[in-house]
């Protein structure tokens, strides 16, 4: 049957579609460690993550928890730096090791029937790195003069100091390496940090891709018959420090021209009943490019390449930040632009237009990453482990689908108040 080409198909909105998180498997491995994992992919490729309590909130000492990440190649009990190295080239496989605030995160991307050869290799690594002492004297080195770099930029500086600002510098969301702190990590730092917060009793594990009972029996095979000993992790409190000081300006380079600006605020985590609605609020203010600050100051007034503002949220809090980098000489007027948006998303309710404009945005992002195996164990990765299902997800696309322009002026007077902001600029 031949179609009718002389009438264009209908156009729908993103806020027409139904969404569907495709669901995942719980496994519990031989000797009862969690596997999450979910078969969606067409490529005979996976993912898989193991999460570990190894951030920088688990530190006992400031740099551990990037130190021993960074080292966790290095070598083991039989294999050197080199030869781990040469393994995952051979295969064709990475393996990236990163430590955030809260965890620390190893993902291996690999093709299924490598899994047999790399698991293994992997195992030692969590169960037996070596951390020589020869490595960690090249990490100390490459990370003092990667700090010593970075300190010159006024971007580097201002992350550094808002997140400072707003949480305190002893608190693990605030604190910032320095070059002292580095220099004093020894290998007992580390392999004590290592060895109780690398502790299999503690892991997570996910994967994903096209994955099945073949790639959950490899998961079993050899971290399924792993010998389980009980935690030793310390949990520790903190207290927030926020600077009661609210304006700050900082001098980093005597010659600079250009000024990194970052105006934030302390942010409730996932759990508050406000963070949802919040994520459309802050989307509307400056989340994308066609974003107020984005149409008023780099569009209308020229004063950046780009701006934006972020929600970040962690597991004990979170924050909100507007970043940018403009000329010194309309630094004091990108700033108050930014509160002129502030105040006009609390005084005035949004058109129909611009809000359905901002919904789709979502919703569309939303739909892009539903059709990719490793976005959606992205998506359970971040449920899982706040402690969230299915539910949680689906009540977000209900409220991006539904917030009214009424409901984002109550959240813009509630969170855009002036007072709560600092600001920091660094030239």
């Amino acid at each position: 049957m031949l179609r009718d080409r002389t009438n264009a198909p209908a156009i729908h909105d993103a806020v027409e579609f139904d969404y569907k998180l495709p669901g995942i498997n719980k496994e519990t491995l031989d000797n009862g460690l969690p596997l999450y994992w979910l078969n969606a992919g067409v490529q005979d490729v996976v993912q898989i993550d193991w999460i570990f309590p190894a951030g920088l909130w688990y530190e006992q000492k400031p740099s551990v928890a990037h130190a021993v990440a960074g080292l966790l190649k290095s070598g083991t009990s039989r294999y050197t730096s080199v030869q781990i190295h040469e393994a995952l080239e051979y295969y064709g496989a990475q393996l990236k090791i990163a430590a955030g605030n809260d965890y620390a995160t190893v993902t291996l991307y690999t093709l299924n029937k490598h899994l047999p050869s790399l698991l293994p290799m992997v195992y030692e690594l969590l169960t037996d790195s070596t951390l020589p002492e020869h490595e960690i004297a090249i990490h100390k080195r490459n990370a003092i003069d990667k700090l010593l770099v970075n300190l010159r930029q006024c971007e580097f500086v201002a992350n550094q100091q808002i997140d400072a600002l707003l949480f305190g510098e002893e608190h693990p969301y605030g604190r910032y390496t320095r070059k002292e702190k580095i220099e004093a990590l020894t290998r007992e730092d580390l392999l004590t940090f290592y060895s109780s917060n690398y502790n299999l009793a503690n892991v997570r594990m996910f994967m994903g891709g096209k994955a099945g009972t073949d790639e959950v029996k490899c998961m079993n095979d050899v971290f399924g018959k792993a010998e389980i000993t009980a935690s030793t992790v310390i949990v520790p409190e903190f207290e927030l420090a926020t600077s009661a000081e609210r304006v700050h300006r900082i001098n980093n380079d005597a010659k600079g021209v250009q000024g990194a600006i970052r105006v934030g605020r302390l942010f409730p985590n996932r759990h508050h009943p406000d963070y949802s609605p919040m994520v459309v609020v802050n989307t509307l203010f400056g989340g994308y490019f066609g974003s107020r600050l984005m149409s008023n100051i780099r569009e209308d007034k020229g004063y950046t390449y780009g701006i934006y503002s972020s929600v970040t949220p962690e597991v004990s809090g979170g924050s909100m930040v507007i970043h940018t980098e403009s000329g010194t000489e309309v630094v004091e007027d990108a700033i108050k632009e930014i509160y002129h948006e502030m105040e006009t998303l609390c005084n005035e309710e949004v058109s129909e237009e611009e809000l359905l404009l901002v919904k789709n945005y979502l919703l569309g992002g939303l739909l892009g990453d539903l059709d990719g195996p490793f976005s959606i164990l992205q998506r359970w990765r971040s449920l899982i482990l706040n402690g969230f299902d299915e539910n949680y997800f689906n009540n977000n696309v209900q409220i991006y689908k539904s917030i009214t322009p009424a409901e984002i002026q109550v959240l813009a007077r509630k969170y855009y108040n002036r007072a709560e902001f600092i600001e920091v600029v660094v030239i």
